[in-house]
């Protein structure tokens, strides 16, 4: 997909967590309990995805917030019904009491810990640095296996309970898809090939980070597994991903083996997919698992520091590849850090998974 870009210089594009790949995998099943939820899904991926092309242009570019940059966040909710309109019947606002419907609070639950990540630990009101209001719908679609954002909301399906479950379950997977916000709004980086793979990464990153910090775990502690409880028990697998071991995530006669590469030396060159973006994520995911466990301590204090320095320093470009990424990374834990251990582990994360971080 070519992304489009809008009038505010934004590439606002249409992110989902599950791969396409994953989905048509399943939409080949003999199995109509399986084949048709997916199906369904691809379509509606298909048509929301078309959509998103067709208005990037003439999206209106955020209100920034006037006065002080908000220090709590601004969440509404809302219900899909199952139906497909977006963004459905409000059911939840800001300060609100929770409501008899498990997903609208877990939802919101998970789009007030990813504002407070953002904030304790970097300073960020919201995704884009300005207190942006978060809206998320529900009960998207009928047994639909997804959840996305689409540039100016997060939308959660419920799942067909044979393969997937309701997507609100994975505070991870919330987190993942607000961080494609964070990054619209920050490096902007393209949703193709390396780009688009760092794009993914990025949001893999955020999405494990959230949850750490939700959960008070240390790098030793936590799983670094992406979506975690999304799949039924039916199904041979632990998560959709998994940073610490890509390609060990899922091993299931019908969703076939997790796919991800863990070293360049296993790159996938594809033309799906643009260019493998779900796939190829699981190099730089797992550079940055390699420094946060060396590092040791809270994820999201040095290593993720780290990230989140590049991702807003200005200097990654939106078609950045996989070595550039790697090169800033080195030149921010110098500045960050300087010459302490932190800039070495950094060196020898990505030198682990075959991504060179010296100019040739």
């Amino acid at each position: 997909m070519q992304p489009r870009t809008s009038d505010d210089g934004l590439n606002p594009v249409f992110c989902t967590i599950v791969p396409p790949h994953v989905l048509d995998k399943l939409s080949h099943s003999g199995d109509p309990r399986l084949a048709d939820p997916a199906r369904r899904t691809l379509e509606a991926d298909g048509l929301r995805r078309d959509r998103r092309r067709l208005t990037a242009l003439a999206a209106a570019p955020a209100t920034p917030t006037a006065g002080a940059v908000p220090s709590k966040p601004h969440r509404t909710l809302y219900d899909c019904e199952n139906g497909t309109s977006l963004p459905g019947t409000k059911v939840r606002g800001e300060g609100d009491k929770p409501t008899s419907d498990a997903s609208v609070n877990r939802a919101y639950a998970g789009l007030g810990a990813t504002f407070e990540l953002l904030l304790s630990a970097y300073g960020r009101s919201s995704i884009d640095g300005k207190g942006l209001p978060l809206i998320g719908s529900v009960h998207y679609g009928h047994e639909y296996n997804n959840a996305f954002f689409d540039g100016e909301q997060m939308v959660f399906g419920d799942g067909d309970g044979e393969i997937f479950l309701d997507f609100t379950y994975a505070i991870d997977v919330i987190a993942h898809e607000l961080a494609h916000g964070l990054t619209q709004y920050t490096a902007n980086l393209r949703y193709e090939g390396q780009s688009g793979a760092l794009n993914e990464s990025v949001s893999d990153v955020f999405g494990s980070l959230v949850k750490q910090y939700s959960l008070g775990q240390s790098a030793e502690q936590a799983d670094w597994l992406i979506g975690a409880g999304l799949l039924a028990p039916r199904v041979s697998g632990d998560a959709l991903r998994s940073m610490k071991a890509p390609g060990t995530a899922y091993d299931d006669d019908v969703l076939g083996k997790d796919p991800q590469p863990a070293s360049m030396e296993e790159y996938v060159e594809t033309e799906e997919d643009n260019g493998g973006v779900h796939i190829n994520s699981g190099i730089p995911n797992r550079a940055f698992y390699l420094l946060a466990n060396a590092l040791g301590g809270n994820a999201w204090e040095r290593a993720g520091q780290i990230w989140f320095d590049v991702l807003t320093g200005g200097e990654l470009t939106a078609n950045a590849d996989f070595a550039q990424f790697a090169r800033l990374t080195v030149a921010a834990a110098g500045s960050r850090f300087g010459e302490r251990g932190e800039k070495e582990a950094v060196l020898k994360a990505w030198s682990e998974v075959g991504v060179p971080t010296a100019e040739e």
